[in-house]
């Protein structure tokens, strides 16, 4: 009698909360029209600061109307979110991180995942609240109005080209070591690196984008479908190289744990934030999600913990098997990554160091005697 009587109370408190946040941002909408809360105008209301607000029950009612077919369950978001967050910046940052922080670049990936959590769990709310597309476009339109949703709206495509080259790129890399590696085929550097590389276009990449693109155009279904393999690939490869390099950690490769200090913990926070960039990706299926108010929750905050727990093995294996010390310059003084200076003293050293390495996964497993694992030409 008192669990039932315990779920009853907790269901009211999950409506009466519900309720609350449709209110606040009912009232907001209103606030910023500079009208009534109570008021009911058409679908756009006037805002003198910055400009058209279209009102919660609006957009609603539009989705209503053209709604897409509610088909993804908690799982699939939640493999959604994490295709969408690991990709390049594991397989690519982590010398970044480690020529910042060291050791402890560890902390790095705690702080990173929590500002992402705390993200997270805003757009769980909202997407919750507003079952839509659009993200945070929809967001800004309904409360601050058509000049924030627009501003809002290129820098979210901004995000995504940019993620989604740096992907392509890092994706080309491995790709063409692996050819080169197994085939023993020498590919031009003209047509896989771009101006500033050295070279004059990265045929991989594009090619890369525009298959994911033909994938998106058949459908979310399908797409879905296809992320997910491509997930389980992504985790089996992290599994294996967790598992090749925990056995053989060294506690001393540990210490110093924070040779540039906090500074450089948050400097490479900063840098790994990258590496989560995708978890509000999720909110964006909120209109073909099938109970919203449930399972976009568990896609974004399951997603940020798979993500998360995964850096923090991955990191582990890196640092303890061959180290990750900076590498310094005269002065004891530690060098920026992707900076001449850089890549002089990683010559000077025969690129011996995982801060040298633009693969930095498969240059582990290669000096703990896993060779088969890795592609020796993609180094170049």
């Amino acid at each position: 009698m008192h669990k039932k009587l315990f779920a009853v109370r907790s269901h009211a408190a999950s409506v009466v909360n519900h309720n609350l946040v449709s209110t606040a941002i009912r009232s907001a909408t209103a606030l910023c029209a500079n009208e009534p809360t109570g008021a009911s105008s058409g679908p756009r209301r006037e805002n003198s600061m910055f400009g058209r607000v279209k009102s919660l029950d609006a957009i609603l009612a539009t989705a209503e109307k053209k709604s897409l077919h509610r088909s993804l369950g908690a799982f699939q978001l939640t493999m959604l979110g994490v295709g969408a967050v690991i990709g390049t910046g594991i397989f690519v940052l982590t010398a970044e991180a480690a020529q910042k922080a060291g050791p402890g670049m560890m902390l790095s990936f705690i702080i990173a995942g929590f500002v992402c959590a705390v993200a997270a769990l805003c757009y769980a709310e909202m997407a919750a609240m507003v079952p839509v597309s659009g993200s945070a476009y929809t967001y800004s339109y309904a409360v601050m109005g058509e000049l924030v949703a627009w501003m809002v709206g290129w820098a979210l495509i901004l995000e995504y080209a940019i993620a989604a080259g740096a992907v392509s790129v890092g994706w080309s890399g491995y790709m063409i070591g692996f050819v080169q590696n197994s085939f023993h085929v020498t590919v031009p550097l003209e047509f896989v690196r771009g101006p500033f590389d050295g070279g004059l276009i990265n045929l991989p990449a594009m090619a890369i984008a525009a298959v994911i693109t033909m994938l998106l155009v058949l459908g979310t279904k399908e797409s879905a479908t296809v992320n997910a393999v491509l997930v389980a690939i992504k985790i089996a490869a992290l599994t294996l190289f967790v598992a090749l390099t925990l056995p053989v950690i060294r506690s001393g490769q540990f210490t110093p744990f924070a040779p540039l200090g906090f500074t450089g913990i948050s400097g490479a926070a900063a840098s790994i934030f990258f590496a989560y960039v995708g978890f509000d990706a999720v909110s964006t299926a909120a209109e073909e999600t099938t109970n919203p108010q449930r399972n976009m929750p568990i896609g974004l905050i399951g997603s940020l913990g798979i993500c998360t727990v995964f850096y923090m093995l991955v990191a582990a294996g890196v640092i303890g098997t061959v180290g990750a010390q900076p590498v310094f310059g005269p002065g004891h003084v530690a060098l920026d990554p992707g900076t001449p200076a850089l890549s002089q003293a990683c010559s000077a050293i025969h690129d011996n160091a995982v801060v040298c390495s633009k693969e930095a996964l498969a240059w582990t497993l290669r000096s703990v005697g896993h060779p088969f694992v890795g592609c020796r030409g993609a180094t170049w």
